[in-house]
């Protein structure tokens, strides 16, 4: 059968859900629990550029386009990458560019050399492709991206996930990399999808964390036997597989430790993965979006060891108690009552979900009462983000979608492989679908995969990066955030890790006071600039803004007499920003 759930199943819960809201449930009319000061008005404009705007290659330089090697064969990993990711390689403090292709593998040899970009920033709108001189190309059948620092020597190492090995490229520091993956000993041989630096055991480094999608078997086939059509396979036909926890040794290499923790007792499909601490005990969890089995919530217990929560803190399955096909995740303290809130994005006839932490590890599924769930009923999500994209303090969200069968209109009514993106705008009691007015890009259908967010030229306005299955990459200027004030903060970690994976930062600005949790990852097979923009709305000054550093120091310092719209660094201990 194709990739989608069966169809009466579908129409059967649906029905029941509907009844479900109908009747006046709990599910139907949560509110949040903390209320937002309202946003600021955007000042009107006489012809207002939209608030994301689209840059063409003939602008932005961005030539490379993914090649997925689409065949009549129709294996899985073909409809299914790639990621991308905002990345400052060469540390001079604009946003470079990483963008993950397919290549040679066991299924697929192309016709021409294909390989991954990297695109340095040149500072004025445009990026030059240095991937030759960089030595970042790939090898294998690329899918995702993560970046961290995890030697500490104050530049971004890439992470790439890739059909059958991944590979872990070191920063030299002079403009290019070199492949350590066998002598760091981060192998991955299998379909490795999504990964994620954290520092799970808060030692200071940055440990990696690697999602492993199902057992590649070629030899099975899908399709209507009787005519011959032959259609992607549903992931329920694939075996499981574990998933990889590798710890930082801190000479360069690392060990192996995913059947010591107990990460290994759980076989998934993963594509998505997010780092954060659910429950504010200082040690980073993670949230896994699985596709056709149960959502993974690894609770990090300590000693190095996780437990595995997502049936018991109710974002392992559906109200109805199925298994979704969970795609990309992200993690916020969207209500700003001090405890992170979970998002899975799922297959379309699923609806996506917010996930609302009741402090004690369990959630409730607020998205339909929000209106992201009605909304999003007939899309197929994978990349997306929460940020503050119009700098007024509240966290929104932005999905790009995109259904994985590239002939579900022939299947399903309603659905199609191209899809729109969306953007809800966080009011501060619920959350407004306004994409329809935010932008031509809004309108567009597109086979959208990973989407990775960054402030490309450094005006506080974070802009957007999206990755197209088989079709060039999005670029997206956002030009909502200039019409507000705004403060954007680089950590530097000392005794924590140096990305400051898992910070607290507060700030309070007048009437204002708001937080954001540095989490690590999130989206779909992507990454995103590090810094953390803090949005303003209309108030020209900041009163102080105070950080919690990860484990293992947990120190608070608090700044004042800080700048606006500007960029600084906060390194931990130093009193003085820079």
């Amino acid at each position: 059968m194709p990739r989608f759930r069966n169809l009466e199943q579908n129409f059967l819960s649906r029905r029941r859900f509907l009844k479900m809201l109908g009747a006046g449930t709990a599910c139907a009319t949560i509110e949040n629990t903390a209320p937002l000061a309202p946003a600021a008005k955007i000042p009107a404009q006489s012809e207002p550029a939209p608030d994301f705007e689209e840059i063409p290659p003939s602008a932005s330089g961005i030539s490379w386009v993914h090649t997925a090697g689409l065949s009549s064969s129709m294996y899985l990993p073909e409809t299914d990458g790639a990621g991308c990711a905002f990345v400052d390689y060469d540390n001079d403090g604009w946003m470079d560019i990483y963008l993950v292709n397919s290549g040679k593998c066991d299924f697929y040899t192309p016709p021409h050399t294909l390989r991954n970009a990297l695109y340095r920033n040149n500072r004025d709108g445009t990026f030059t492709d240095v991937t030759e001189k960089a030595c970042v190309p790939g090898n294998a059948y690329g899918m995702g991206v993560a970046v961290g620092d995890y030697d500490n020597d104050g530049f971004p190492d890439l992470y790439v996930t890739q059909y059958a090995q991944g590979i872990l490229y070191h920063n030299n520091g002079d403009g290019t990399f070199t492949d350590v993956t066998a002598k760091a000993g981060v192998a991955t041989p299998g379909w490795s999808t999504s990964a994620v630096w954290f520092d799970y055991d808060n030692d200071g480094r940055l440990d990696l964390f690697v999602l492993q999608f199902a057992k590649l078997d070629k030899s099975i086939w899908c399709g209507n036997k009787l005519t011959g059509e032959r259609w992607y396979c549903r992931p329920t036909v694939y075996e499981p597989m574990p998933n990889w926890l590798f710890h930082n040794n801190g000479d360069g290499t690392f060990t192996d430790l995913s059947r010591e923790s107990g990460i290994t007792r759980w076989p998934g499909k993963g594509w998505g993965v997010v780092a954060a601490d659910i429950n504010n005990d200082g040690w980073v969890d993670l949230f896994i979006g699985n596709d056709t089995v149960p959502n993974f919530l690894f609770a990090n217990r300590g000693k190095g060891k996780f437990e595995e929560i997502g049936a018991l803190a109710a974002v392992g399955y559906n109200p109805f108690g199925l298994a979704r096909s969970g795609m990309g995740v992200d993690a916020c303290d969207y209500d700003q009552d001090g405890w992170i809130d979970l998002f899975v994005a799922n297959i379309d006839h699923e609806m996506f979900s917010l996930y609302h932490n009741n402090r004690d590890e369990t959630f409730t599924d607020v998205a339909p009462g929000l209106g992201i769930a009605s909304s999003t009923m007939m899309l197929s999500g994978m990349g997306q983000k929460f940020f503050d994209y119009d700098n007024d303090g509240n966290l929104d969200l932005l999905l790009c979608n995109g259904h994985p069968e590239l002939n579900v209109a022939k299947m399903v009514p309603g659905v199609t492989y191209a899809e729109p993106m969306m953007l809800y705008r966080n009011t501060g009691r619920g959350f407004e679908n306004i994409s329809k007015r935010c932008g031509p890009i809004f309108s567009k259908l597109i086979a959208g995969r990973g989407l990775a967010i960054g402030d490309f030229d450094n005006d506080g306005s974070v802009d957007v990066l999206v990755s197209v299955n088989d079709s060039p990459p999005i670029l997206l200027r956002n030009n909502a955030g200039r019409r507000n004030h705004w403060l954007g903060v680089r950590l530097v970690g000392k005794k924590c890790n140096r990305d400051a994976v898992c910070a607290k930062v507060t700030y309070r600005a007048g009437d204002l006071e708001r937080h954001q949790f540095k989490v690590g990852g999130g989206s779909y097979l992507s990454y995103h600039d590090p810094r953390m923009v803090l949005g303003l709305g209309s108030r020209t000054k900041i009163d102080w803004l105070e950080i919690k550093w990860p484990q293992p120091s947990g120190a608070v310092e608090r700044f004042k007499d800080l700048p606006i719209d500007r960029y600084i660094t906060i390194t931990e201990g130093e009193s003085k920003w820079k």
